[in-house]
């Protein structure tokens, strides 16, 4: 007999599910900007960006850990007040005792197979990814340079005078070449698989048709609700139960008991601000992301210069044709202009016969007296 979990908390929004869901992604971005910086003067830290997956891991398999033990939630999910709780309770029926399992924690088993799908399984992921693409290079490679690499080994193949480590070598490089390509040929159906499942299930939790946000939720039978205050007042009750009995167990002369107590003292307060820490961690990142952004923006923009002034006006030569005062008569009939055109050097406007002809006359403007040709005259199709 089963009943579901209801009453412990209301649900949360997609919207703090995909918060809580991008947070480790941003918080990975943060501390690797920041080693890179720190490495850049202490040339010792770039052994960490060399095994960034591996360091990145580990640092959330123990905060993962310390949250699910202490908050029943992941480390992001914690920061958003959110706790994971059993989807079904089982109620036992023997004879005439009826025994009812009511409490809302997970079980121990509940947060290791957590602790896999949040820590262990991201990890495989990011390294079949890497060795996807690495898998890939070699491939564009070897289309379009031809595969050096088979050619040496069918050479190394023939020879009959190879020794021992050379063969084993030769094994193991086979065995790495072909675990290659069986990853460069499953790993896109593995990656669009899990995609399309996690898209899929997070379109029908935005739908309310499902209350798992994501396919390890379902699988692992445990829903993600808002904790109460009640809750959040237990926790740090729990915690404290949980220190004092760690400390209790402390064995040892006196001496050593103090060590350990120091030591667990000092774990605790890591632990302890290690939320606040990371997320001022992502803040200074966004923020430095931001400044460096803008001003990489400010100093590829072009500097817009204000319009250069117009030039002054020419000057009407003394041997030139005089200008009426009606702008809309020709110097050179004093009619009204027909078909007005402009001569480029001058800017002045004529009928297009007139300045034609008088150009292919005298290689003039009219008015200046500047050289012109008939090259330079303008029809204008809107006289003013």
């Amino acid at each position: 007999m089963l009943f579901q979990v209801g009453g412990q908390g209301s649900r949360p929004t997609f919207f703090e599910m995909a918060a809580a869901e991008q947070l480790p992604r941003s918080l990975r971005a943060a501390l690797t900007y920041s080693i890179g910086v720190l490495a850049l003067r202490r040339p010792f830290l770039h052994k960490l960006l060399d095994y960034e997956d591996e360091s990145f891991s580990l640092l959330m398999l123990v905060l993962e850990a310390h949250s699910l033990r202490t908050t029943d939630a992941s480390f992001s999910e914690s920061l958003y007040g959110l706790r994971r709780r059993p989807a079904n309770i089982k109620i036992n029926n023997n004879d005439d005792t009826l025994t009812a399992t009511t409490t809302s924690q997970l079980r121990r088993r509940q947060k290791l197979l957590s602790l896999l799908f949040l820590v262990v399984l991201p990890y495989l992921k990011s390294k079949l990814h890497s060795i996807y693409n690495k898998e890939r290079e070699a491939r564009i490679q070897a289309t379009l340079w031809g595969d050096e690499n088979e050619s040496y080994d069918f050479q190394q193949d023939s020879l009959l005078s190879t020794s021992a480590s050379d063969s084993r070598a030769s094994v193991t490089t086979r065995i790495t070449k072909r675990f290659q390509k069986i990853v460069g040929f499953c790993y896109p159906l593995l990656h669009a698989g899990t995609e399309g499942f996690q898209f899929a299930y997070q379109m029908l939790y935005l739908l309310d048709a499902t209350g798992y946000y994501s396919l390890a939720l379902h699988a692992l039978g445990i829903n993600v609700c808002r904790a109460t205050g009640q809750e959040l007042m237990d926790a740090s009750s729990r915690i404290s139960k949980i220190r004092s009995r760690e400390r209790e167990r402390l064995r040892g002369p006196q001496w050593i008991k103090t060590l350990q107590g120091a030591l667990l003292s000092c774990t605790y307060t890591v632990l302890d601000y290690a939320q606040t820490g990371l997320i001022a961690a992502v803040f200074f990142f966004k923020m430095m992301e931001w400044w460096y952004q803008s001003a990489e923006e400010r100093m590829s923009a072009p500097t817009v210069y204000p319009p250069p002034p117009p030039p002054p006006p020419p000057k009407v030569a003394k041997e030139g044709v005089q200008l009426p005062p009606d702008r809309t008569i020709c110097p050179l009939c004093l009619q009204k202009r027909v078909n007005p055109s402009v001569i480029t050097v001058s800017g002045f406007v004529f009928c297009y016969a007139c300045i034609f002809k008088f150009v292919t006359q005298y290689k003039r403007c009219p008015a200046t007296m500047a050289p012109a040709t008939v090259d330079q005259i303008r029809r204008l199709f809107h006289d003013v």
